[in-house]
C-alpha cells in the first residue's frame, strides 16, 4: 500500500495508481504518500474524489503521510484520507487560491512596441499582461477565486469537522509545521509511514507500492520529443515556484 503525490499531479496520470492501490489484492488500508506543495484544484478535486469514492467502495481505511509538504491543493488530497500523518517539520495548511502573473505594458511601450488585439466579446482578453490591469477583470478573477475558495473551505470543514480549532482561522492562506498542524486539527498526528501502519496493522503488515507507469522508451533512458521536454522544463520552473511560495 502507498503511492507518491508531488506537484504536477492529475487525475490521468494518478487515477489509475489508486485504483490499483485499492484493487490490488485484499489491502487492510490505502497509505498515500504526499509532498506537494500545491497545483491544479481541479486535479486535486478529481483525485480527492476518487480517493473517497474508493475508499467507501471497499471499506478499506486511507491514511496520508505528509514529508516534506501538504499545501494547497497537496492539503487537499491529504483532508481526502481518513487519517492524516505528519512530520514534526512537515509544512502543512495554504488553504487558500492564488493568481499569479506579470504587468508588462510598460516595458513593451518603452521599447516602441504597440500591443494589437482584437476580439469577439468584452472579456475575451481580460487580464491581458501587456495592458493595463482592468479593475472589472481583477473583479471577475476575485469572483472565480472565491468561489475555488468557498469549495476548498467545504471540502477542508466536511473531512476534519470538529477536529478543527475554532479560535484561529485556518482559511487565509497560513501554513505551519507539522507539529503545530496537529494541535489545529489539520494532522492527527505526528507518524511516518512504515513504523505507524505496523503500529496499527501489526509488525508483520507488508507493503505493495504503487506509482505512475512509464513507457518502455522512458524505461530504458530514451528522452522525449523535444516539444514534451519543452513541456517539462516549464512545468519544473512553475514546480519550483510552487516551493518557493512555502519556503522550501
Amino acid at each position: 500500500m502507498g503511492g507518491r503525490f508531488g506537484a504536477g499531479l492529475s487525475d490521468e496520470t494518478h487515477g489509475p495508481v489508486l485504483d490499483r492501490a485499492f484493487r490490488t489484492g485484499k489491502p487492510k488500508a490505502v497509505a498515500l504518500v504526499i509532498n506537494s506543495p500545491g497545483g491544479s484544484p481541479v486535479q486535486s478535486a478529481l483525485l480527492g474524489a476518487r480517493i473517497r469514492a474508493l475508499a467507501e467502495e471497499t471499506k478499506i481505511p486511507v491514511h496520508a503521510f505528509v514529508e516534506d509538504a501538504a499545501a494547497s491543493g497537496g492539503y487537499w488530497l491529504a483532508a481526502s484520507a481518513d487519517h492524516i500523518w505528519v512530520d514534526d517539520s512537515s509544512i502543512v495548511g495554504s488553504i487558500g487560491v492564488i493568481s499569479a502573473g506579470f504587468g508588462l505594458h510598460e516595458l513593451i511601450g518603452r521599447n516602441g512596441i504597440e500591443r494589437r488585439v482584437h476580439t469577439a466579446g468584452l472579456s475575451k482578453s481580460q487580464m491581458d499582461p501587456f495592458r493595463p490591469e482592468n479593475p472589472e477583470d481583477v473583479a471577475r478573477l476575485r469572483e472565480i477565486l472565491d468561489d475555488i475558495h468557498h469549495n476548498f473551505i467545504a471540502h477542508v470543514q466536511s473531512r476534519r469537522g470538529n477536529k478543527l480549532a475554532t479560535d484561529i482561522d485556518l482559511f487565509q492562506g497560513e501554513f505551519w509545521s507539522g507539529r503545530r498542524s496537529v494541535d489545529l486539527g489539520l494532522a492527527d498526528g505526528v507518524a511516518h509511514l512504515a513504523p505507524k501502519m505496523k503500529e496499527l496493522f501489526g509488525v508483520k503488515t507488508r507493503f505493495l507500492r504503487h506509482g505512475p507507469r512509464r513507457g518502455m522508451l522512458a524505461r530504458f533512458g530514451f528522452g522525449a520529443a523535444s516539444e514534451q521536454m519543452i513541456g517539462a522544463a516549464v512545468m519544473a520552473v512553475e514546480e519550483r515556484a510552487l516551493w518557493a511560495r512555502i519556503g522550501l
